[in-house]
């Protein structure tokens, strides 16, 4: 053989075991998934461990019969990663190596997380959560759901809010005040006026706004009405408190007061609420009780043809 095509022959083969060994070289220094899958995490993380995880088989994400879920394949390192250096044996002092997804002590940023879900679940959360509120604050999908769970408590009507106000404690005095939505008896959730995986609306809303939204429950203030009372018409907020009040209605004062942050007493029968109360002279029975309301009862609007006045 020429020494030329000898040389040649010779570098090629070179070439060739070099590039097995570099490929040898990745796929040992690769994370690797461990050989028993959830029967080594099993060994663990049973009913008696601090991360106990059973309940997973009584969940949708446990049903192996299922092809889209993650027991159907590389089971709990569907979710968590390639877990052989976190289940390995640890000796001496030596710290047991994180699980690469959904640890306490995961390296994982907030949206490597997310990507972990959205593989799955990125049509359930839509097309607004990139850039949506809870996105941008870096919260995580497991900041709220409970993936082992038989079921998870944000998505149940009776649980929901609990779950919620662990973040917006703000809200919790709110919700037990007088007049308030039935969110602490379970019988409607925030995710009933709140989307909260984004939403095109402000606050995170159902509806494109706050007045929309209300109406999906009270559709009999919708309208459009004959004679329209503006603020109404314009934001419920001016005179509501959407989380809870305490003056009746949900109401953000109480009538008169409420009604003469807008209205003069001028040209009107009555007299003014004054700071110190009614007048002891001319006061008039429309400045008692429920105040305005006595006569101008239909308040979110009319359809009487006389009802310029909101009174039928």
């Amino acid at each position: 053989m020429p020494y030329l095509a000898l040389t040649g022959l010779l570098w090629l083969v070179g070439l060739a075991a070099g590039s097995m060994a570099y490929a040898a070289d990745e796929t040992e220094s690769a994370p690797a998934y461990t050989r028993a899958g959830a029967d080594t995490c099993l060994r663990c993380h049973d009913e008696s461990s601090a991360f106990p995880v059973l309940a997973i088989f009584k969940s949708p994400h446990g049903r192996a019969a299922d092809d889209r879920t993650p027991f159907a394949g590389l089971q709990c390192e569907a979710c968590h990663g390639p877990g052989d250096a976190h289940a390995g044996r640890v000796r001496g002092d030596d710290v047991r190596p994180a699980i690469p997804f959904f640890g306490d002590s995961s390296p994982a940023s907030a949206s490597e997380h997310n990507e972990v879900c959205l593989g799955c679940h990125r049509q359930s959360a839509g097309p607004a959560w990139p850039g949506s509120a809870h996105e941008q604050n870096d919260k995580r999908c497991v900041d709220c759901h409970q993936v082992h769970a038989r079921k998870d408590p944000v998505l149940q009507t009776a649980s929901q809010t609990g779950v919620c106000l662990d973040c917006h404690k703000g809200l919790r005095a709110d919700l037990l005040k007088p007049s308030a939505h039935p969110l602490r008896h379970g019988e409607m959730a925030c995710g009933s006026c709140h989307k909260p995986h984004g939403s095109s609306g402000e606050k995170l809303l159902a509806r494109s706004d706050l007045n929309q939204t209300c109406f999906d429950c009270h559709a009999d203030k919708r309208g459009p009405h004959l004679w329209e009372h503006a603020p109404a018409a314009e934001d419920c907020s001016l005179c509501h408190l959407p989380h809870g009040s305490n003056h009746p209605a949900l109401l953000t004062r109480r009538a008169p007061q409420l009604c003469q942050q807008c209205h003069s007493r001028l040209g009107h029968p009555a007299v003014a609420y004054t700071p110190q109360g009614l007048p002891d002279k001319g006061a008039s029975a429309a400045q008692l009780a429920r105040g305005c309301v006595n006569c101008h009862t239909q308040v979110h609007g009319s359809n009487h043809p006389s009802g310029a006045n909101l009174t039928r």
